[in-house]
């Protein structure tokens, strides 16, 4: 059983072995997202009484997603929670349906530390180490819509996250993509995201250790790119690695940072839209 538990989330080797031809002679194989302070929002959800008429509003007007399982009881969080916050995203803003329904089935407080559980579905980022953040639960949600948003009707074949963290984004990426590939720089967080997935026993998530900005080109191209880190620019590497039609969702800038869409529109075309401001951590190259 130990061993069968380990295969997940599964390495991107297992991927890229398997598409790879075998030698001659060889086997194949306009709102501001920024970080807000933990206690307050707890006390002004409380104040406003987290289980109002709107989540259950909210909870009949989408399709019910299966709640992601694992064996790690946690008694300050419960399913009326993690509803209310789904709520407080729609109430934001977020309008589609699939996306909500992915953030309703994702437990939350599983990937942050178990102090910090009671605090987990708030809407603010909070620390998971390593000087990181886990997002606050509208801008995951809304970087996902905005991804979605493409001509395709939705359709996300294959997607690449940068910046595992925690791991929370690409568990609820897992319920709205066909495949999701994620890259996490500091190998401590990589380890914390598998050990975090590894419960949940996801089978279309690949991890990997390396440097973001230069993207998995061996599996490449993707239909969706999410960036959990804000650059001066969007590297160069990584709108090669966007299929045409696709769209990279990222944070840009230094101070002032905004939530920015690409679209590949052509080979060689690439348009830019500005959606709103935002707070990220940096985007940094090489690994530690």
């Amino acid at each position: 059983m130990i061993d069968k538990d380990k295969r997940f989330p599964l390495p991107l080797s297992s991927v890229v072995e398997k598409n790879r031809k075998p030698a001659a002679g060889t086997s194949s194989s306009a709102k501001v997202a920024t970080p807000q302070t933990a206690t307050q929002n707890a006390a002004r959800h409380i104040q406003r009484g987290a289980f109002s008429s709107d989540s259950q509003t909210s909870q009949s007007a989408r399709p019910a997603a299966q709640p992601l399982q694992a064996n790690r009881p946690t008694p300050l969080v419960s399913d009326a929670v993690r509803m209310a916050m789904v709520a407080r995203v729609a109430k934001q803003g977020v309008k589609d349906a699939k996306v909500l329904a992915a953030m309703e089935a994702v437990p939350r407080h599983m990937f942050v530390e178990p102090g910090l559980s009671g605090q987990a579905y708030i809407d603010a980022s909070l620390p998971i180490g390593h000087h990181q953040t886990i997002s606050q639960p509208y801008i995951v949600a809304r970087m996902i819509e905005v991804m979605r948003t493409n001509g395709n009707g939705g359709a996300l074949n294959k997607v690449l996250e940068i910046g595992t963290g925690c791991g929370y984004q690409a568990a609820v990426l897992s319920l709205v993509a066909k495949e999701v590939y994620s890259i996490e720089r500091v190998k401590p967080l990589h380890e914390l995201a598998k050990a975090n997935l590894r419960p949940l026993r996801i089978a279309n998530i690949r991890l990997q250790y390396g440097d973001g900005m230069l993207g998995l080109p061996q599996v490449a191209p993707f239909d969706g790119i999410i960036l959990a880190a804000a650059g001066l620019e969007v590297p160069q590497a990584l709108l090669d690695q966007l299929s045409v039609g696709g769209r990279l969702v990222a944070p840009v800038g230094a101070r002032h940072q905004v939530l920015q869409l690409i679209e590949r529109v052509s080979k060689f075309e690439w348009t830019k839209t500005t959606l709103e401001d935002c707070h990220f951590v940096p985007l940094r190259p090489g690994v530690m």
